[in-house]
């Protein structure tokens, strides 16, 4: 037999795109086209029903300046001789290529302000009837977006970024405006022939099964009239039934496919668009849900449920009713898809418990999954946060996008540091859009890991990103997919069961320990450092206001400010999601979260304010606030200006105290304070950090510290995402200094300032010392006007460090100095929270950052054979794609090296550094803290009232150094009873806890455990 495949499959190619795709909709009329094009910011349905004035518009016009909005009104009415046949509405709006999310869109109306469906380039119809009556007349409205594609032309600066920014010449040409005959036939043997093209494609050319379905593919276009599909379609799709009902085989690996729409509440859109997207996306959900009863929907994000109940009622009731039916499910746990590194413990506590109780209160359903699968990496507290909220399985994605290492598994159970373990499917489809491609399916039997031990893996199906969601061709692929040989099995049904299915097979399934580090994306740690900045003091702010709060309700019976708080937790959760706290959103999104981020911290320092006023009432006596888990004796400085040396207990109030420390010394070279000694050369640079305590230098010898490296930054692709590791073979140390000076010299403080220019950049850095402190602070102020660099600070330390130990959330991790393994090499930048600490047997070294998060680590051996540990701390970044402006101007942020550091100290002095005492005045002796709790392992994390508004305590507090802790929790009130609950707040089951007759309440901690207590008032 002569080999005529590939002429076959090119005729098929050929016959498929000109001759059967354009004969779906058999027949079709314009409509007529009118226009009111908003002026500003889009309008609500109602607004525009009562005040558009349309203007008459053509298809072929241009529409849309850049971020603008336009309402079509389309009438048409219904030909007499379509009677009996399903009609459709069809728009083109001028799509720029098929990428949907990311260009323009719309969501269909009624006449009378009803949501239909949204529209988008792989969306185009809107059902009208079916079946249809002639002479029908239909209306429809659309609110059209003219979002840009900014990234269209790749990775370079785009105006676009920002309205304030955009030309203002339109973006689209309207390409479509129909009203159409549907030919259900021929749209069915276009489906019928893309599964079986599809499948044949991906067959080896020597199984059979591809050749059978070649030839019943030529017979079909034998059949198949090319002048007359629609009389023929019938006759063809005859001739493909015998191969689409062979079944599948029986060890035939099964996906479980979930319809989704993942939306990223920020990236290349505002968050104000966000809100259209999940109108329109859950319109075309809710739709589909009622066309086909098998569809399940999972989607996660409170956050935009709670946009949809607020802007779109009508959507909202539909999304309930689904719920109910059970084809929708919410998933995910959380109130946003935050970034898996960056935002701090409690904040991803809170993430969970915003996300869970709403999806409670609003549904009555207990979400049983945390659905993360875009973020950029994923913290190894993620299990015992999950587990403690109630969640039993995990889902991640991202990691498919791996540059150098592949996870060896994708099904698996996936250990914390605390030891909790989650069980957590990667799915091997490799995709979080999937659209049941031939490909795609093949990909995920190919590479699914576990084969011979598990049977079955998880599609998620759904145009995102830019939303969209599911379409009926994916769901009626689905259906021919169910059982058809040659192909995986394709069930759809909702996350939960494929999870109890999947952990039934496979309960011991290997495990994964400690964090699923993306090896990409490593510049998120650093770009839009404003951005992190905010979001670093609102949740320390958040704290505070929380503490103070709580403490001056029980003590003076102040009101608590539930409500507020509420709101300004949920904003700074939004603004952690995955493409806002990592910097990877167009600049209109940071300008608009810089501004978020100062409304809160106003308000917060408000609430801190009224708080701590309530507590402290009307007196002239100093007393000194400490937020921190840690008891402090340090230097403040008072309202004149002055420093004054003050003690306060963990949690509670403190007064100044004459106890004098061993005088500052401070000159332009050096700054002493009888514990450290830093020496200061010309450039600015320490020449010399010494330990006077322990007699130890930590700068290696003949290296400066605080070196400043400018290093050049283009990565490859992805450039607000990614540093790859090619920036450090080119970089600019600043070593030149205009100025040192000094700016503060007294017994209990000493600073030296040094000034520096470079490019169109200035630096200014204030090193400060304090008496009886290790803490050498390095504030610094930037003038930012770099493009393409990376500004690091280097330090160079006389320690033999075989690893690092970084802060992350409710504890540290541990990543090794050298590069023997790829695995190790990838992770050439990595991310601490609070602090990194490097350290040989006896002593360590730390580095504290009151607002950054990247740093990378090595070592490398000198001439005289010790060992310098280099710690390079990530400062700034200067990307220009999505954000052509991303970091340009003013940062302030302070860095701090400490001496003879032990990890206790680290984490000690890393809340301090954040949570700096607060000075005020007040009457009396201050009482004892709200609470306490004894010995140095374990740290109050969180100190609040009730949600339920109980008026109970609640305390949340971990083991924060690795080991086991006994620790006796104290209050400064009557305490009727005491239980261990969930993030929820509600009773794990473990029964009161032993109260002694002194109050005091005894814990016992594993290592990086994490308690959530609450304490009932006595009346």
């Amino acid at each position: 037999m002569h080999d005529d495949r590939r002429l076959v499959e090119a005729r098929l190619d050929r016959v498929l795109a000109e001759r059967i795709r354009p004969a779906v909709y058999a027949a079709k009329v314009p409509f007529e086209l009118a226009v009111w094009k908003v002026p500003g910011e889009p309008v609500p349905v109602a607004e525009a029903l009562a005040t558009a004035v349309f203007s008459p518009f053509q298809v072929g016009e241009r529409w849309g300046t850049p971020w603008s909005t336009a309402w079509f009104r389309a009438c048409g009415t219904v030909p007499e001789q379509w009677a009996g046949r399903p009609v459709e509405a069809v728009f083109d709006l001028g799509f720029v290529g098929d990428w949907p999310g990311s260009q323009a869109e719309a969501l269909v109306y009624d006449a009378a302000g009803h949501p239909l469906k949204g529209v988008a380039p792989r969306n185009q119809y809107v059902p009208i009837a079916k079946p249809a009556a002639g002479g029908e007349r239909v209306e429809l409205l659309l609110e059209a977006a003219a979002n840009p594609d900014i990234l269209a032309n790749g990775f370079v600066p785009n105006a676009m970024s920002d309205r304030t920014t955009a030309p203002h010449e339109p973006l689209y040409r309207f390409a479509r405006a129909d009203l159409a005959v549907l030919d259900e036939t021929v749209w069915h043997l276009v489906l019928d022939i893309e599964v079986l093209n599809e499948l044949m494609l991906e067959l080896p050319t020597t199984e059979p099964r591809r050749h059978e379905i070649l030839r019943a593919l030529e017979r079909m276009l034998d059949v198949l009239d090319i002048a007359d599909v629609a009389a023929t379609a019938e006759a063809a799709r005859a001739e493909l039934v015998g191969v689409l009902a062979k079944p599948a085989h029986a060890s035939a690996h099964t996906i479980s496919a979930v319809g989704h729409a993942h939306i990223d509440s920020a990236w290349l859109w505002p968050v104000r668009e966000t809100v259209r997207k999940t109108s329109r996306t859950f319109a075309n959900v809710t739709a589909l849900a009622a066309d086909y009863p098998e569809f399940v929907f999972a989607c996660s994000q409170a956050q935009h449920y709670a946009w949809v109940k607020e802007n779109y009622p009508e959507i909202h009731e539909r999304i309930t009713a689904a719920i109910k039916s059970g084809q929708w499910v919410p998933v995910g746990s959380m109130w946003i898809e935050p970034d898996g590194n960056l935002p701090g413990g409690e904040a991803l506590a809170r993430q969970l418990i915003h996300g869970k109780r709403y999806f409670l209160d609003e549904f009555g359903v207990e979400t049983q999954g945390v659905w993360l699968p875009d973020s950029f990496g994923y913290t190894a507290a993620f299990p015992q946060l999950a587990r403690l909220a109630g969640t039993k399985w995990f889902l991640t994605q991202k990691l498919s996008w791996n540059q150098t290492n592949k996870l060896p598994h994708h099904t698996f159970w996936w250990e914390g540091i605390d030891g909790s373990r989650v069980f957590t499917h990667f799915p091997p489809v490799d995709s979080y859009v999937a659209a049941f491609e031939g490909a795609e399916l093949a990909l995920a039997v190919r590479n699914y890991a576990e084969k011979g031990r598990g049977t079955r893996s998880l599609a998620p199906f759904g145009y995102g990103d830019g939303g969209g969601g599911p379409t009926r061709e994916m769901l009626e692929k689905a259906r021919r997919l169910g059982d058809l040989e040659g192909s995986p099995k394709v069930v759809i049904e909702p996350p939960d069961e494929f999870f109890r299915a999947a952990e039934a097979e496979y309960p011991d399934a290997p495990v994964w320990s400690g964090e699923m580090y993306l090896e990409l994306h490593r510049g998120t740690f650093t770009t839009q450092a404003r951005g992190k900045a905010g979001n670093r003091r609102s949740e320390h702010l958040l704290r505070e206001a929380e503490l103070w709060a709580a403490t001056a309700a029980v003590r003076t019976g102040y009101s608590y400010p539930y409500e507020d708080l509420d709101r300004i937790w949920k904003a700074v959760l939004l603004h952690q999601f995955h493409d806002i706290l990592p910097g990877t959103s167009i600049g209109w999104v940071h300008r608009e979260t810089e501004v978020v981020y100062a409304q809160a911290i106003a308000e917060l320092e408000g609430i801190v304010a009224d708080a701590t006023a309530a507590l402290a009432g009307e007196g002239s006596e100093t007393w000194i606030f400490n937020t921190s888990p840690r008891d402090r004796a340090e230097v403040v400085v008072l309202p004149d200006g002055s420093p004054a040396y003050a003690q306060a207990p963990a949690s509670g109030v403190g007064r100044l105290v004459p106890t004098a420390p061993t005088p500052v010394t401070a000159t332009e070279q050096v700054l002493d304070n009888g514990l450290v000694r830093v020496e200061i050369d010309a450039d600015g640079l320490f020449t010399s950090v010494r330990d006077l305590g322990e007699r130890r230098e930590l700068l290696a010898p003949g290296e400066r510290g605080n070196l400043l490296r400018l290093h050049t930054d283009l990565p490859n692709e992805w450039d607000a995402w990614d540093v790859d590791a090619h920036y450090k073979h080119r970089f600019t140390e600043l070593t030149r200094a205009e100025a040192v000076t000094v700016v503060e010299s007294s017994p209990l403080l000493g600073a030296v300032r040094i000034e520096r220019a470079f490019g169109a950049s200035r630096i200014i850095q204030t090193i400060r010392l304090r008496a009886g402190s290790r803490r050498v602070d390095i504030e610094t102020e930037v003038d930012w006007h770099e493009t393409e660099k990376f500004l690091k600070a280097v330090f160079p330390l006389d320690v033999h460090a075989e690893r690092t130990a970084a802060e992350i959330q409710f504890g540290h991790v541990t990543r090794p100095t050298h590069t023997n393994t790829s695995w190790e090499a990838a992770r050439f930048e990595v991310y601490a929270h609070r602090w990194v600490h490097v350290g040989e047997t006896g002593y360590g070294v730390a580095l504290l950052t009151d607002s950054t998060y990247g740093y990378d680590a090595g070592r490398t051996t000198r001439a005289d054979g010790g060992t310098t540990t280099t710690v390079g701390l990530s400062l700034l970044r200067a990307p220009r794609s999505p954000d052509p402006l991303a970091d340009q101007g003013a940062h302030r942020f302070t860095y701090s090296l400490l001496a003879g550091a032990e990890v206790a100290d680290a984490v000690a002095e890393g809340y301090a550094l954040n949570l700096p005492l607060r000075v005020g005045s007040g009457q009396g002796a201050p009482a004892a803290p709200l609470v306490s709790l004894s010995g140095t392992e374990a740290a109050i994390e969180a100190v609040k009232l009730a949600d339920d508004q109980s008026g109970d305590v609640v305390v949340r507090l971990y083991e924060s150094l690795g080991g086991r802790a006994d620790a006796v929790l104290r209050t400064g009130f009557a305490v009727a009873r005491a239980e261990v609950v969930d993030l929820l707040e509600r009773p794990l089951g473990e029964g009161p806890l032993a109260i002694g007759e002194d109050g005091s309440i005894p814990l016992k901690l594993r290592p990086f455990q994490i308690l959530t207590v609450r304490l009932g008032r006595a009346s």
